[in-house]
């Protein structure tokens, strides 16, 4: 399926909308766990150190 839409951030071709303002993200500005695209993510951990680390509760212990 070819892409219907333009990455509001990047200008990239799209097929995903963030969850929170619906403005079209990429794949690249679209944040895996939230849905949100990177304007609207508040996830604390980005998500190359969170696959790494386990997650903010890996380091409570």
């Amino acid at each position: 399926m070819e892409p219907r839409f333009t990455c509001s951030i990047c200008g990239e071709p799209s097929e995903d909308i963030c969850g929170y303002c619906t403005k079209d993200a990429c794949p690249n500005h679209l944040c895996a766990r939230c849905g949100r695209c990177s304007d609207c993510c508040e996830c604390e951990i980005p998500l190359e150190q969170g696959a790494e680390a386990g997650g903010p509760e890996a380091s409570a212990g």
